[in-house]
């Protein structure tokens, strides 16, 4: 087996990854410096650039995640279509300045610059879960910069992470120790309990970044300034053309949230993804794949 090669900023963790897609696509980030109206000195921002042609594709991940949840997706995308990766603000790979307020708000400013600086053209914006929520916001906010949407297992409508807004310390690092102790937890059971390899490098790619400088301050930032709870509201002003893709086995929104994004967006389709969870781009990839490229 080769040497890894990591940039020097990603946390230890990312030596435990196993899976060859997962290793090659950690062995690719790197942090961008990006100007942003949020602080003074440019957010050091991870970032993923592969492949080339048709209009841009940038995936956006979910809650505490980082990129390395589209692994097994963006080969298979890349090879199509020129691909973006990038972790939001406060989440992922990417920096975590200390006086900055993480805030769904703030989120998209960064997003917005990333796409200035580096993209400026229209793009087809992929949202998994809190992912699809941030693309949502993004989309109604910079609508020239969204040609197409895609969700995939979106929050929107369930609004469990904001909840978050009511609590006040010592509480707030309470439930963001208790957040990361359970996903430990997971992982350990899993691997003691035999899990199949295949389940296990997800979990890897999911907890790999809470090693990151910042961690705990952002996520209970994020958590307090009460999420995409207020987005609801505003989905139906929804213009830009949507593909929702939904794992007809989601356990953690259920199904009816798809429904309510059918109806409620004008210009969208709706395709049930079967014997998929909530994250079919990690249990199906081949599938969802197929799916985003045929939406181009």
């Amino acid at each position: 087996m080769s040497a890894r090669k990591f940039a020097s900023f990603l946390p230890p963790a990312v030596n435990d990854l196993r899976e060859s897609t997962s290793i090659s696509l950690a062995e690719k980030i790197q942090q961008i410096p990006i100007l942003t109206p949020l602080h003074s000195q440019p957010i050091a921002t991870a970032c993923v650039h592969q492949g080339s042609g048709g209009t841009p594709l940038v995936l956006l991940h979910g809650f505490d995640s980082s990129m390395l949840e589209f692994s097994r997706l963006l080969p298979l995308l890349a090879t199509h279509n020129e691909t973006w990766l990038f972790d939001l603000l406060g989440f992922g790979f990417t920096e975590r300045p200390s006086g900055l307020s993480f805030t769904p708000s703030s989120l998209k400013t960064h997003l917005y610059c990333c796409w200035k600086s580096l993209i400026e053209q229209p793009v087809i914006l992929i949202g998994a879960s809190m992912g699809g929520a941030a693309a949502i916001d993004f989309a109604l906010t910079y609508p020239q910069a969204v040609e197409k949407l895609i969700l995939i297992n979106s929050l929107g409508y369930s609004s469990w992470l904001s909840i978050g807004k009511f609590l006040f310390p010592p509480f707030d690092y309470l439930a963001v120790e208790f957040w990361r102790q359970r996903k430990l937890q997971a992982l350990t059971l899993g691997s003691l309990s035999g899990w199949d390899s295949y389940s296990l490098e997800a979990l890897r790619c999911v907890c790999s970044h809470m090693e990151m400088p910042g961690w705990y301050e952002a996520l209970s930032d994020f958590t307090k300034s009460g999420s995409y709870g207020d987005l609801e509201d505003k989905i139906p002003l929804l213009n830009t053309p949507t593909r929702i893709l939904w794992g007809e086995l989601d356990n953690d929104l259920g199904t009816e949230d798809a429904r309510k994004f059918k109806q409620n967006i004008k210009n969208s389709q709706l395709i049930w993804l079967s014997n998929c969870g909530h994250t079919p781009h990690l249990e199906k990839p081949a599938l969802t794949a197929q799916h985003i490229l045929e939406f181009r």
